[in-house]
């Protein structure tokens, strides 16, 4: 989805405008979205969320499985419309992104100079002519704010999942129209496990506020089915466009 991402400056970027975004072409070859834990209830309705392991840094992230294999998203159109009710904030966020500077707690804006919605000439400036913010950046920095405070309680909510031992393997065999595909390399929560916690245990779970995006994961996988609806149905056009 990134392709050039550096800081955003005031005199790299003086004239640094940004065209409304009107399609989601740029995130058509992607089949998986981060997802922090807010957007859990929202995000469950339509896509199935798993965790996947970063073995680097010993961790796990959510995600929403948006696609049944790599480099398809199955809720991009032709059109580059997003065929779903609710759009992952990580695409939403698009072109911008944060990084860290070094310091701990310290974040910059970064922008991709590479994407389509970047321009010299069209859309809303970066900065005035005084080469101060204008209202885009401070709705982006407001924005990307209020995304690193949830990814930071998504962070203690996967930790406390591998710490309590929650974590197990989803290993799925779908249908994916004539052939049978095993998703597999996520993990999802035990609900086994989920239900014989100690007491002491659940009612910390519970006085974290992590139950409701535990539950609303376990009932996202019902959401499989619609990816093979939607796979189905892509299968069935381009079939449909050949033989025409």
């Amino acid at each position: 989805m990134f392709e050039k991402v550096v800081p955003v400056n005031r005199e790299r970027h003086a004239k640094t405008r940004i065209r409304e975004m009107k399609g989601f072409g740029f995130a058509a070859k992607f089949h998986i979205a981060y997802v922090t834990m807010h957007e859990f209830s929202r995000a469950a309705a339509v896509y199935p969320i798993v965790f996947v392991e970063d073995q680097e840094k010993d961790s796990f992230r959510p995600v929403a499985l948006i696609g049944l294999e790599a480099g398809e998203n199955l809720f991009v159109g032709a059109d580059g419309k997003w065929e779903a009710s609710y759009v992952p904030a990580i695409i939403r966020r698009y072109p911008f992104a944060l990084a860290a500077t070094g310091s701990e707690g310290q974040f910059t804006i970064c922008i991709d100079e590479g994407s389509p919605l970047v321009s010299d000439t069209e859309g809303s400036p970066l900065f005035d002519d005084k080469g101060e913010p204008t209202q885009v950046i401070e709705n982006v920095k407001r924005y990307l704010a209020e995304l690193q405070q949830m990814d930071q309680l998504t962070q203690q909510f996967c930790t406390w999942l591998k710490a309590n031992n929650m974590f197990t393997p989803l290993n799925m065999r779908v249908r994916d129209h004539d052939k049978v595909k095993n998703i597999a390399g996520c993990y999802v929560v035990n609900e086994e496990r989920l239900n014989n916690l100690s007491d002491e245990r659940f009612l910390e779970l519970r006085g974290k506020r992590f139950l409701p995006a535990i539950y609303a994961q376990l009932m996202s996988l019902a959401q499989v089915e619609r990816l093979i609806s939607l796979k189905d149905r892509r299968v069935a056009e381009a079939a449909k466009a050949v033989a025409e």
